[in-house]
Parts: structure tokens; sequence; C-alpha cells
């Protein structure tokens, strides 16, 4: 038998083994992404992620370590299976997050953190969406780590193979040290501020450095911050500098020389949001030819926005930025704090004041993300959603069918109060990428099938706006076709590239004075409010973080949130910018260090205006 005296770092080095196979069981399972880094980088993601591999390792033995002390004064006989079935739970826990995490990071581009708990409240939406995940197959890689490791632990490490040192006072001592070396890879060494994520980013590459993270370290640390929401992390500059780099950048030449393009001087207003709508995918913005042939026909009969970028990647972060021209939050979002929506404005509750009829219409829940309670602010006079469909017309994950809804949309229409605001909202361009017609084109991996379910929401767009025209509202109705986020397909965009950022902007609908019109303009999604307004020749002031596109401005300019990361487009060319490294991950030849400073600027003010709020 062993002496227990080494059991204390040999269980440390256990965890330690642990997470390094959980590494190599990462870079294996995006084996794609893996085959771009060099073997030198690979290594990297080895040497540079150990130190947060020994920190977490010391977080799991602090507990059995002090047991160990205990015991080594006490002989305790129930300690050695104590700390067998606690090595056991936790294998299994971090096991199934690692199974979470390998395929979490394939759609989102980013290692598990506190982001899954803002849709706790909702799980058949959660359900919904990792519906598309090879389950199978990461219950066995769950399975087959826990179990290797577990049989490890019962062959080499469990106490009970490991006899007391005769020496108490001695074992005693050594137990004492070991627990209190803890310390020393707990913070990560003796530096002065304790260890953080940036020690892991050695490379330009992000999924070299996210390759480097480790796991649940990260999901403790974001759980930590999780919910706090009273300190700006972004300071780059002086706070004054910020915000009059921000106010710079929003001074357009002339309010008064924007274009005008109503007939209409009260008209309806139909907003059109579409769920995933990559551009990658919109003929008329140079992506993929006949996935969307009804939005391009829209497109060329009515104004397009060709460079329009939305504000961050998930859903209820694009609401926000479309119904309230507000900037999105990076590993946050100010959809969780209903008391801050309180204070921001929404375009239903200025419709509303005009004298508007007011509506929402959604597929699914809209508990999901919190969005109903950020609706509820918005003062709406109707919300219709799942609950308002036969479950017959459902998918089997998300909720009625985008033709189904907008059926109900053209029912509805018919006997509506005017003026209306009236937004519609589509799903089945969500994972799982359901569809009710035949697929129009090939291929069953989950490409095909996303490409696929964007040609039913663009058939079944197109079916609505065709009967639409027949309706005597229509020549009353200006309709807004835009899009809530963009998304990594086609083509598996890294998580900060601006292509998996930009989406469609559409303006059609009677209202219109003339048509076959496009703007080049660089915009965000944010700036859409704004534009509304000023077409409607209504004040959009409280907007402060929305411009009017159609406004001549020296400042045209994008900013969008991934990950603790923003992108920042600029007639000059594309910045993208890690905030944990504190350095550019993209920096094209014609940017300035004036835009990575305004780009800065945008970041810090935006979220400091999100804290106050």
């Amino acid at each position: 038998m062993k002496n227990r005296i080494l059991f204390q770092p040999l269980y440390f080095l256990f965890w330690l083994l642990y997470f390094v196979v959980a590494r190599a069981v990462f870079l294996l399972y995006h084996l794609d992404r893996s085959a771009e880094l060099t073997s030198h980088e690979v290594i990297n993601t080895f040497i540079y992620g150990l130190r947060l591999d020994a920190s977490f390792a010391a977080y799991i033995c602090i507990l059995p370590f002090l047991l160990l002390l205990l015991t080594s004064l006490w002989q305790l006989s129930w300690v050695s299976k104590a700390l067998r079935y606690y090595t056991y739970v936790l294998l299994g826990l971090l096991s199934f997050l690692l199974s979470v995490d390998l395929e979490l990071y394939s759609h989102w581009g980013f290692r598990l953190d506190a982001s899954p708990l803002q849709y706790l409240h909702s799980p058949a939406e959660m359900a919904a969406s990792a519906a598309g995940a090879p389950l199978f197959l990461l219950f066995i890689v769950t399975l087959a780590i826990a179990a290797s490791f577990s049989l490890l632990y019962l062959r080499l490490f469990d106490l009970g193979k490991y006899k007391f040192y005769p020496k108490k006072w001695l074992a005693s001592v050594l137990s004492l040290v070991f627990a209190a070396l803890l310390v020393l890879p707990l913070r990560g060494g003796w530096q002065q501020i304790p260890i953080n994520q940036s020690v892991v980013y050695f490379s330009d590459k992000p999924f070299a450095n996210h390759a480097g993270l480790n796991m649940p370290w990260n999901l403790m640390h974001a759980m930590l911050k999780y919910d706090k929401s009273a300190s700006n992390p972004y300071q780059y500059m002086p706070e004054q500098e910020a915000k009059e780099r921000v106010a710079a950048l929003y001074n357009a030449v002339s309010a008064d020389s924007a274009a005008q393009l109503l007939r209409v001087r009260k008209p309806n207003v139909l907003f059109i949001i579409l769920e995933s709508y990559t551009a990658k995918f919109v003929g008329s913005l140079g992506g993929e030819k006949g996935v969307t042939p009804n939005l391009d026909r829209l497109a060329a009969e009515g104004i397009s926005f060709t460079n329009i970028y939305a504000g961050g990647d998930r859903s209820e972060k694009g609401m926000v930025a479309l119904l309230s021209g507000y900037p999105v939050q990076t590993t946050t979002s100010i959809i969780k704090y209903p008391q801050k929506t309180e204070k921001m404005p929404q375009l239903s509750r200025v419709f509303r004041r005009q004298g508007y009829s007011t509506s929402y219409y959604y597929g699914g829940e809209l508990e999901f993300a919190n969005i109903k309670s950020y609706l509820r602010n918005g003062h709406y006079n109707r919300l219709i959603d799942k609950y308002d469909f036969d479950p017959s017309t459902y998918n089997s994950k998300w909720g009625a069918h985008d033709h189904v809804l907008f059926e109900r949309v053209q029912r509805d229409l018919k006997q509506e109060q005017q003026p209306f605001f009236s937004t519609v909202y589509t799903l089945s361009s969500h994972e799982p990428f359901e569809i009710p017609i035949p697929a129009a084109f090939p291929g069953t991996d989950e490409e095909a099938l996303y490409r696929n379910s964007v040609h039913y929401t663009d058939w079944a767009l197109g079916k609505f706006i065709k009967e639409a025209k027949q309706q005597e509202w229509w020549q009353q109705t200006l309709v807004i076709i835009t899009a809530d986020h963009g998304h990594r397909l086609p083509g598996n965009d890294p998580n900060h590239a601006p292509s998996k950022f930009r989406i469609p902007f559409i303006l059609t609908g009677g209202a219109l004075a003339k048509g076959g019109v496009i703007f080049e303009g660089i915009g965000s999604q944010t700036d859409i409010a704004a534009t509304l307004l000023a077409q409607l020749q209504w004040p959009h002031q409280q907007f402060t973080w929305s411009r009017n596109l159609l406004a001549p401005t020296t400042t045209p300019f994008a900013f969008y949130v991934f990950n603790d990361g923003f992108g920042f487009i600029t007639p000059q060319g594309v910045l993208t910018y890690d905030n944990v490294s504190k350095k550019p991950i993209l920096k094209e030849e014609g940017v300035t260090e004036e835009q990575l400073e305004n780009g800065q600027a945008y970041m810090q003010a935006s979220f400091e205006d999100f804290v106050k709020k």
C-alpha cells in the first residue's frame, strides 16, 4: 500500500490529467477548426491552459484536502468512501458539462458560461435549440470519460489503497502544508491580480484561445459574475472622452436632407422580423441564389439596405436592438432586467401614443429568454403567441409553423383598427429547422436543413405578401422586413466574423412613394428605429443609440458584439476586438487607430449606459 501522505498531490494531479484529456476531446470534437492550427498552437493550448486547469483542480481539492487534514489527526474510516463518491459525482457532472460545451461551441462559438441560465425558465425552447445535436454521440462521450476516470481513480488513486503514516504529527503538518499550497494554483500564482481567462489567450486565432480555456473554470467565473450589472468592466479611456467620441459618431450632416420615401402621412406599419436570416442566403445581398426568391423580389420592388449588421447573435438581443434601437451587451442582456427595460424607449409605445393599435405575433412561447416582460413594458395592445394557435399546427419543438403564423396575421389585419403597428416574428428557421413542405434543396446535414428552413420561411412570406397586396390596408401600409440576427452557417463563420452578423433590411408596401432603390451605407440593426421614425417625421431623440440611415453622415459605422468582444465596421474596414486579451482579432488594412479607439469608446459607453439604466 502507498503512503497516505502522497494522496493529496496525486489527487491534484488526477484532476489535472482529467482536464488535459478534456481539452484533447474538445480539440478532436472540433477537428475541422483544430486542423487550422499549427502543431505548435495545439501544444500551446495545453501549455497555456495548464494554469486554469490547475486553478480549478485546486478548487476541487479544497474539500478533500480538509478531510485529509482531519483524518491525519483522527483516523476517520468514512473519509475514503466519502472521497470516492465525491469524485464520482464530480466526474459525472463535469463530463456532462463537457459534452454540453462541445455542442454549444459548435453553435455559439464560445465556451460554456452563464448564458444558458437566461433560458432556464423556458426549458422547452432550450430543448428545441438542442434538438439538432448528436445526443447519442454526446451521451457516449459523457459516459466514456466519466467511466474511464472513475475506473482510473478506483484502480490507482482511491484513498483506501493508501496506508496511514505512523508519525501522526508529521502527517498532519504535511497535510496542512498541501492544503495551504492550494492557494497558489487557486489564484494562479503570487501575482497581485488573480488569474483570469486572459492567461490562455496566446494566439491571434480565437479558437486556439478558446481551446485553452478550462470549461468548468470559465463556467464558475461566469456564474459568479452572473446577474451583476453594477459595474462596467470595459474601461478603455476616461468616461467623458468615451461619451464625446460616441456623440461624434452620431453627428449627421443634416437631418433635413434625409431622403423621404413615403407617400402616406400616417401609414400602417407592419414590422416583420425573420429568425436567423443571414445575408449569406439572400441573393440580393450577394448570398446564395435561389434560397430567398420572394425576399429578393421584395428588395427589387422596394428599398433595400445592403450593409446592415445585427447588434448581436441571439434572438432576445436582436429584439431589443430592433424595437428599442439599443446596443447589445456582451456576456449579458438588458432584457434580463425588466426594471431596466422599463426605462428604454420602444417603438410600440411611440406608435400607441400616436393613436395606433399595436400587436405582436409569434408562433412560439413569448416567455422565452424573458421576451414577454420586455414586450409588456412596450405596452402592446395584444400579444399573440403559441397558445393562440391550434396545437395541430405546431412543429415538434417551437410552436406554429411560419405559414400558419402569417395566415393568422392576415386574418387579423382584415379587421384591425387602422392605423396599426404590428410586429411579426417568425421561428421556423431556428434549430432544429423543421419545415412542413418538401425540401427544395438536397442534403440532410445541418447546413442543408437550415437552407431549406430559410427557403420555407421565404415561401411563407411570399405567400403572405401576395395575398396582402389584395387587401384594402396594403396601400396605406409600410412593411419593414429584417432579421433578429445572422448565423454562422453557411460557411461556419468564426464567432467574430462580420459575415455572421450581416442581415437584410427591406422597406416595401403600398405606402412607399417609390421603389427599386438601394442604399449601400453601413449601418446597424439599432438604426432601424430612428430611420422609421424619421420617415414618419416624428421625433426620435429618445432613441439615443439609433441614427437615421437615410440622413447623410460623415461617420457611417456598424457596431456589434459577440461573447466578450466587439466588431466595429466603417468604410475604412473591419475591426474585431477581443475584450479579454485586449487585442484586435481582425484589423483590416485600412483600419486606423482612431477607429480602434472609437470602437473601444462605443463598447465602454454603451455598457456604461446599460449599467446606469
